[in-house]
C-alpha cells in the first residue's frame, strides 16, 4: 500500500510541475465551454427584420411594436409599397419581411381574420424557420389576446401549448450538457491516454516495470490523479453552466456528482485503455481527439437527434458513453428526476468502465517489447 501511495504522491507531481497540463485540465475546459456555450446558440436575438405595412392602423402598429419589444427582432428597414422585397434580401440587410394587407384593421374587426405574410431568406433555412415561427407566435398571441376574445368564432379550437422543463425554449439548456459531456470525455480520455506512451517514450518504464507495482496498481496509479482533478473540473462546469448560463439544477446535487464521476472514471479508463495499445503520445493523442471528438459530437445525441440517423448509426450510437450520460444529466438538471429514472443508464456507463479498465490491465505488458 506504501508503494501505491508513494506513486499516486510521484503521479500528482508530476502533473503539477507541468505547465502545460494544468492548462489543459483546467483552463481548456472552461475557455471551451464559454466559447461553445456563447457561440452554439441557435436563440434567435435582435434579428433585422423590414416592415411593409400597406394599412397603418393601430393594429398594424400594434404588432410591430409588439414584435420590436420581443427582444428576438430589431426594425433594420421599413419598405413602401411598391419597393422590391427581393432587393432588400439580396442586400443582406434584413432577415425577414412582415408585410400587412391593405385594411388590416378593419378586415380583422369585421371578418375575425387579416392576412399578414412573413417572407423569410430561407437561404439559411433553420434561422427563417425559427424566425416565421416567433413572429407568428407573438401576432398570433396579440390578435388572440387583444383583439379576439370578445368574439364568439363558430366551432373554435383552442389550442393551449405548454412547453415543460425549458418553458423559454433556450437552446442553452441543450447544449451545456452536451458540451460538458464532450468536454469531460475528451480532456479525460486525452490526458490519461498519453500517459503510458508518455513513460515508453521518455523511457521511464524501465522504472516502473523494475518495481514492485503490479500492473493494476499502475493503472489505477494513472487514473486516481487525473479522476480526482477532473472531478473539480466537473464542478467547475457545472457552476459555470448554473451561474453563467442559467442552466438549473432541479434534481439531486449530489446524485449529479456521482453520475459525473462514474462518467470521469469512464473516461479515464478509456485514455488508459488508448495508451496501452498506442505505441507513442502522437499516436495516443490522435486517437483519443479524432476517435472521440467526432463520434461525441455526431453520435451521441448532442447535435442531432438518434432517431432521425439511419439504422446501422444508430447500433453504434449505443457504443458512445456521452449519449447516456446526456440523457442523465439532462433528466436530473431539467427534469428533477432521481435514480430510478437513470438507473439503465448508470449500468451502461458502469459496465462500460469496468470492461475499458479490465482490457486495460489484460493489455499492460509487463516486459518492454
Amino acid at each position: 500500500m506504501k508503494q501505491f501511495i508513494g506513486f499516486l504522491r510521484k503521479e500528482f507531481l508530476h502533473i503539477f510541475r507541468d505547465p502545460r497540463t494544468m492548462l489543459i485540465i483546467f483552463l481548456l475546459p472552461i475557455v471551451q465551454l464559454l466559447l461553445f456555450g456563447k457561440v452554439i446558440n441557435t436563440d434567435i436575438q435582435n434579428s433585422k427584420i423590414a416592415i411593409l405595412d400597406q394599412s397603418h392602423d393601430n393594429t398594424t402598429r400594434e404588432i410591430t411594436s409588439k414584435l420590436m419589444s420581443s427582444g428576438y427582432f430589431v426594425l433594420g428597414e421599413e419598405l413602401m409599397p411598391g419597393d422590391d422585397v427581393e432587393d432588400v434580401f439580396r442586400k443582406g440587410k434584413v432577415k425577414m419581411v412582415v408585410s400587412f394587407g391593405t385594411n388590416f384593421e378593419q378586415t380583422l374587426e369585421r371578418d375575425g381574420k387579416a392576412d399578414v405574410q412573413l417572407l423569410a431568406d430561407a437561404s439559411d433555412p433553420n434561422t427563417a424557420r425559427i424566425l416565421t415561427n416567433y413572429a407568428s407566435g407573438i401576432i398570433n398571441d396579440y390578435v388572440k389576446k387583444e383583439k379576439l376574445q370578445n368574439i364568439e368564432l363558430p366551432n373554435q379550437i383552442n389550442t393551449e401549448v405548454r412547453m415543460l422543463y425549458n418553458e423559454g425554449l433556450k437552446s442553452v439548456y441543450m447544449f451545456v450538457p452536451g458540451i460538458m459531456a464532450m468536454i469531460l470525455m475528451l480532456i479525460s480520455a486525452m490526458m490519461t491516454s498519453i500517459s503510458i506512451s508518455k513513460e515508453k517514450e521518455l523511457g521511464t518504464m524501465e522504472v516502473l516495470l523494475a518495481s514492485p507495482l503490479k500492473p493494476i496498481q499502475i493503472v489505477l496509479g494513472k487514473v486516481t490523479p487525473y479522476l480526482l482533478l477532473s472531478f473539480v473540473n466537473a464542478l467547475t462546469i457545472i457552476i459555470i453552466g448554473v451561474f453563467f448560463f442559467g442552466v438549473p439544477i432541479k434534481g439531486s446535487f449530489f446524485l449529479l456528482m456521482a453520475e459525473s464521476f462514474l462518467f470521469i472514471l469512464m473516461a479515464l479508463s478509456l485514455g488508459i485503455l488508448i495508451s496501452t495499445v498506442a505505441p507513442n503520445q502522437m499516436v495516443a493523442m490522435f486517437i483519443s481527439v479524432l476517435a472521440l471528438m467526432l463520434p461525441t459530437i455526431m453520435l451521441s445525441g448532442f447535435m442531432f437527434p438518434i432517431e432521425n440517423m439511419p439504422l446501422p448509426l444508430r447500433i453504434i450510437s449505443h457504443a458512445m458513453p456521452p449519449r447516456w450520460f446526456i440523457v442523465i444529466i439532462k433528466n436530473i438538471m431539467l427534469k428533477g428526476t432521481g435514480i430510478m429514472y437513470v438507473w439503465k443508464e448508470t449500468l451502461i456507463l458502469m459496465f462500460m468502465a469496468f470492461v475499458f479498465i479490465a482490457l486495460s490491465i489484460k493489455n499492460f505488458k509487463i516486459r518492454l517489447e
